[in-house]
């Protein structure tokens, strides 16, 4: 996913805005459950040994993992978004990136194609020496490679019968010591079974009824079980229902008989952040245990404080370790502080963000990208314009989006329309659940050419004075979105600006459970986008957008809202998936904004803090107050890449950042 071109990039010092870059000692190895040291905890504040849920932001819901070798993937319900089953890969459980699709529109005659219908519960698992995803659409399917890359084969029906009943929905697997699989059965509230599973992928054997366990309705819906194995003991784990509730209980035996199983209660120990956004996690996966003998799972949850609800981006994922007492497993609570990560290489994959794409040389799209209906599926090509995706929607509207995975970020595409009627649109779009609640930012026709901007009631619209072809922009700070176009991508014209408070927050039906997506649209008439750019560097990017941090804080200035460290033994923060334009037309310069009340430093890194040698040293000197604008020469750098800024030691809040570009000129 990460296009990279750094191998130009020269490590230049000025005698100004660069000065020598500092030696760093080694990455220390840290076991999440040894006790941090004194030498381990200053590390903290330099070193990326910390992560900061959720590790899958924006719409994951109903998250599954699988662990094969040093491996980890992740499916999960993928609704109406199609190609459904997206599978992610990681090598730490932190860093995602998406690496194919199961079910393409071609082997899904039997989903339905509708908000709140489509495919769920994307179980992947691996057993008998192939990997298999089992999902629910109108009854219980699976498909079966021999790689998580794919080509996945066509789905096969799972079959029932009078005595297993029903296979509902949000089924999982579970594999035993000895090899032997498992479909853990969930149908409706009080259906909880289990029956083990052929070379065939069939059921087969008998039925384990585990109906008793809620009987009472003692979890509301229990729904999502999964289950794992530790020292002799089965641990079954059900969820309540979509607003939160995560249960354990466990037993010496596979067996139906109730008295052999133990109700242990809770699972999550209960957060101490008063500041958590992520409340109520559950769906969890089955946890995992890792080579140094943690344990780890990821769990789903709506983003909500008291103030500030933005359930409308979906049930994000975030990452648990898994303690024990003895033979009682607690998921560690919920936080949105950082949290040390597990003891695992990184792989060279980034940080979940929105892809950028420039459509260049492809000859399918990217994995990223989906579609909100069948239709839209088939209605795209990447041959009729080299270098362009064509959108061809009929008299109808078609889409081509991805999931939204931040709170601060621009997009920008060029698009070119001839548009000649009022039903002729093209250009951004951001909806969610039913699709009645959506952001529109187009060129169009109303009495000749326009540019609108469109977001419930409110509506801006302003002439067409680039013509068919122009570049649109749209900038999120927030819920508060500014729309502008060019003529040739680098003078801007606002249209206007619209809070979409409306589109992030919770709506009803739970969304039709899924979150929101960005991407492109064309209605009415065939329209021609020649890339799409997500957080895109020439834009300033708020600092206060950090995906990842250590040892920082945001706070209100006289500036407005700005970062800085709040230790003297320094810190960090990091920005994902910043686009830096192209080999063509790389960034050179970092422009930062800022103001400080004495001389310090700061250090620039790209994709990793483990770098030898940061990208730039950047000399701070006192502004006594004033916020400034500083250019630093980075050399050739292009593509997306997650950009971290580390403070140095000896001083704390000696400089304040209000936002960070990477001019491309």
């Amino acid at each position: 996913m990460l296009k990279r071109c750094l191998a130009t990039v020269a490590f230049m010092c000025f005698s100004f805005s660069l000065v020598k870059a500092q030696t760093n000692s080694p990455v220390k190895s840290v076991s999440s459950v040894t006790p941090i040291s004194k030498s381990d905890s200053l590390a903290l504040y330099t070193e990326e040994m910390t992560y900061v849920n959720p590790v899958l932001p924006g719409d994951h819901p109903d998250p599954t993992l699988l662990k094969v070798g040093d491996d980890f993937y992740h499916c999960g319900s993928s609704f109406h978004f199609n190609p459904y089953l997206p599978i992610y890969h990681s090598k730490d459980l932190v860093h995602w990136k998406i690496i194919g699709r199961v079910l393409p529109p071609a082997h899904s005659s039997m989903v339905t194609d509708r908000p709140s219908g489509g495919v769920w519960q994307g179980a992947i698992t691996y057993f008998y020496g192939s990997y298999w995803i089992y999902f629910s659409s109108g009854g219980q399917w699976f498909s079966k490679a021999s790689s998580p890359y794919g080509p996945w084969s066509a789905p096969v029906e799972v079959k029932t019968n009078a005595v297993t009943g029903p296979l509902g929905y949000d089924n999982s697997i579970f594999v035993d010591d000895d090899g032997k699989p498992y479909m853990v059965i969930k149908n409706g509230q009080k259906v909880n079974r289990l029956q083990a599973l052929g070379r065939d992928g069939q059921l087969t054997g008998s039925v384990i009824n585990l109906d008793w366990i809620n009987a009472n309705l003692q979890y509301s819906w229990a729904e999502g079980p999964v289950m794992c194995k530790r020292n002799g003991y089965y641990y079954y784990f059900p969820a309540g229902d979509v607003s939160g509730g995560q249960y354990v209980l466990r037993a010496s035996a596979l067996t139906a008989d109730s008295t052999k199983w133990e109700r242990l209660g809770n699972f999550f120990k209960p957060s101490p952040d008063p500041r958590n956004a992520f409340r109520s996690p559950n769906h969890i996966a089955a946890p995992v245990q890792l080579s140094d003998g943690t344990w780890w799972t990821i769990g789903q949850s709506y983003q909500k404080t008291d103030s500030d609800d933005w359930s409308g981006m979906g049930r994000q994922t975030s990452l648990y370790q898994v303690i024990w007492e003895g033979d009682r497993p607690w998921g560690m609570p919920p936080v949105s502080t950082p949290v040390t990560k597990p003891d695992l290489p990184q792989g060279g994959i980034g940080w979940r963000s929105m892809y950028s794409d420039r459509f260049d040389g492809k000859t399918e799209l990217d994995p990223s990208w989906h579609f909100l209906d069948k239709t839209s599926g088939a209605s795209y090509s990447l041959s009729a314009r080299k270098g362009w995706v064509c959108l061809n929607p009929g008299n109808g509207k078609t889409h081509l989006v991805q999931k939204e995975t931040d709170h601060f970020y621009t997009v920008t595409t060029k698009v070119d329309l001839d548009a000649t009627d009022t039903s002729n649109k093209a250009g951004i779009y951001l909806t969610n659940g039913n699709q009645k609640v959506f952001v529109a930012f187009y060129t169009g026709y109303k009495n000749g050419r326009k540019i609108i901007l469109q977001h419930d009631s409110s509506t801006f619209s302003i002439a067409n004075k680039a013509g068919r072809e122009l570049w649109l922009k749209l900038e999120r700070n927030e819920h508060e979105l500014t729309a502008s176009y060019s003529r040739n991508g680098n003078d801007w014209i606002k249209v206007g600006a619209v809070n979409c408070i409306k589109l992030d927050r919770a709506q009803p039906g739970f969304n039709s459970w899924v979150g929101t997506s960005v991407g492109v649209f064309a209605q009415g008439k065939s329209a021609d986008f020649d890339f799409f750019i997500c957080k895109d560097g020439r834009a300033a990017l708020p600092a206060i957008g950090y995906n990842n941090y250590y040892g920082v804080e945001t706070v209100t200035t006289a500036n407005g809202k700005m970062v800085t460290n709040n230790s003297e033994n320094g810190g960090w923060m990091m920005y994902s998936g910043v686009d830096l334009g192209t080999e063509a037309m790389p960034s050179r310069n970092m422009e930062i904004e800022f103001s400080a009340d004495e001389n310090t430093s700061l250090e620039v890194f790209l994709d990793s803090l483990d770098s030898e040698k940061p990208l730039a040293v950047i000399t701070v000197p006192s502004t006594q107050g004033k916020l400034i604008k500083q250019s630093i020469d980075i050399g050739k750098s292009c593509g997306q890449h997650d950009v971290f800024i580390r403070f140095f030691r000896r001083s704390s809040r000696a400089v304040y950042i209000r936002s960070i570009s990477f001019p491309v000129k």
